[in-house]
């Protein structure tokens, strides 16, 4: 009927091409399911003790369970056994100073909460049925009014927690014990359930694979010494070997997170991990004596301190980071003039830390003093080395001298891209000495101008200024004039100070390691580090 006024064609799809689409659906979920089970994996892979603490919690929950499940428990405690299922779950925390700090806080507000909610009761029974209603309704409005305020005080910040089980424990006693008609009775129950809760966290927390907050902390402690010293190499290392031929726009490499620099990213997390720090040493002051820390009162406050002054040294190469990412970038060679200067410094100080932190791991005590001159030693040579060349880091054109017979040409290591080009310069230099005609009064040397103008065609991609700029651009306008020049070397002269803003900041870096040496002093004292033996 194709091809007929008024026919109707009906595609009829093929029994192949209906399935296709199941499989592919079929496809997306196994890939799907696949990937869900490889990222649960990693997060398993990369902290083992999450899967251990989340057995925990499971394994305490049923124990208390068992208290319903069996009939003699039950007719004991009756239903108030469910009060420690949910003690059990609100109290049980990831380590062990936590639960005790988390118990602490619950005993203490369900016992003072069970009292006055007996005072209270006792007290509008006594008063009669019309008034019973009205004390126990005045009563928590004044209970929840006082715990709220309370908890926002500064100074019992760290009882927040206590406050709040104050305010539910006691409305929940005070409502159930006026319905149920026997206050005591019912408050006593709440206060053994929530006991029994508490002591099957406690207990399994501790005996079953315990996770000390003590050794957490001193755990994330030495892992930002390394985090610290391996970015700080890191950023020195790209530095340096950056040409300045690839070189990506800042906004996206902002975008990707800098995905090739895994150092840089520990750093900026060890940043932000200040509370992390005092979380876990504010936990830490509720734990017994354990493992390695076997005396009481272990001064976990100090760790705290310590992080901090590693913080400090860790802006420092922040800021590093953000000069090896700046629009502003001084010449490679120029770079690899001082390179050598600026690796040492780097490896000594990087060293340092790295030994300080091993120190804190190994929990001994030792001398730095070989150590600490060794770094001091690198970075005077550092700062000897800029003051030598500090002319390299300002502009060097100077235009020539009228009275003289011929150009005095100037070797400048600021205007080369790439050390075959400096190589080139020293080839030259011989004949640029050897009696080249005289310049007329009132120009510029036309050799040097050439020489200046060949040196900034080789830049591949910008020149050492902002806003970048392409070469090319340049000489459709007309190429490089008497009057572009010295605005061009100013601008020349702007970047290659970028280089002495680095160099500052690593010397900067090795000035606050002598506090950090200090610190870590002051732990190892107070904590009782083994001495090393020399």
């Amino acid at each position: 009927m194709n091809g007929k006024k008024g026919s109707i064609e009906i595609n009829i799809p093929s029994i192949t091409n209906t399935k296709l689409p199941e499989n592919k659906k079929c496809g997306e979920v196994s890939a799907l399911g696949k990937g869900w089970i490889l990222s649960i994996w990693e997060v398993c892979k990369e902290d083992s003790n999450r899967v251990i603490f989340s057995l925990k919690v499971g394994l305490a929950v049923l124990l208390v369970s068992l208290l319903i499940l069996f009939r003699v428990p039950y007719q004991v405690f009756g239903s108030s056994i469910i009060w420690s299922i949910l003690t059990v779950a609100i109290m049980f925390e990831y380590t062990v100073g936590a639960t005790f700090n988390r118990g602490f806080n619950r005993a203490l507000g369900s016992l003072l909460a069970g009292i006055l909610a007996i005072a209270i009761a006792e007290l509008a029974l006594s008063s009669g049925r019309i008034a019973e209603p009205v004390i126990i309704g005045l009563s928590i409005f004044i209970v929840g009014t006082v715990t709220s305020f309370m908890k926002l005080w500064p100074s019992l910040v760290p009882y927040e927690y206590g406050f709040r089980v104050i305010l539910f424990t006691y409305c929940l006693i005070i409502v159930s014990g006026y319905r149920m008609g026997n206050p005591i009775r019912t408050a006593m129950d709440r206060l053994y359930s929530i006991a029994i809760g508490a002591i099957v966290a406690v207990l399994v927390n501790v005996l079953v694979f315990p996770i000390w907050a003590g050794e957490q902390l001193h755990k994330e402690l030495v892992s930002n010494f390394n985090s610290v010293a391996d970015a700080l190499e890191e950023c020195v290392g790209k530095y340096l070997d950056d040409d300045g031929s690839e070189h990506p726009e800042f906004t996206k490499t902002v975008t990707d997170e800098f995905p090739d620099e895994p150092a840089y990213r520990k750093c900026r997390s060890m940043l932000n991990s200040s509370a992390k720090l005092e979380s876990l040493a504010n936990s830490a002051k509720w734990e017994p004596p354990h493992g390695r820390f076997r005396h009481f009162f272990y001064p976990w406050s100090e760790y705290v301190k310590v992080g901090a002054v590693l913080r400090y040294c860790a802006y420092e190469v922040m800021a590093l980071h953000g000069v090896l990412h700046s629009e502003i970038q001084a010449p490679c060679n120029l770079r690899i003039t001082f390179q050598k200067e600026i690796q040492d410094a780097t490896n000594d100080a990087a060293e340092l830390v790295r030994c300080l932190g091993k120190d804190i791991s190994e929990m001994q005590r030792s001398l730095k003093v070989t150590l600490l001159k060794r770094v001091h030693g690198s970075t005077e040579r550092l700062q000897r080395a800029i003051d030598m060349h500090s002319y390299l880091l300002t502009s060097t054109y100077e235009p020539p001298d009228n009275n003289t017979s011929k150009p005095q040409p100037k070797l400048s290591l600021t205007l080369s891209t790439t050390l075959s080009n400096l190589s080139n310069q020293l080839v030259e230099l011989p004949e640029l000495n050897s009696n080249p005609p005289s310049p007329p009064p009132g120009t510029i040397p036309p050799l040097q101008t050439e020489s200046y103008h060949e040196m900034m065609r080789k830049q591949s991609r910008r020149l050492y200024s902002w806003p970048s700029r392409e070469v090319d651009a340049v000489e459709e306008e007309g190429g490089f004039s008497a009057d572009f020049i010295p605005k061009m070397r100013a601008l020349e002269s702007t970047a290659t100070l970028s280089l002495a803003t680095f160099t500052s900041l690593l010397i900067e870096f090795v000035a606050r390691i002598d506090h950090l040496v200090e610190a870590v002093d002051e732990l190892s004292k107070l904590s009782q580090f083994k001495q090393e033996a020399l």
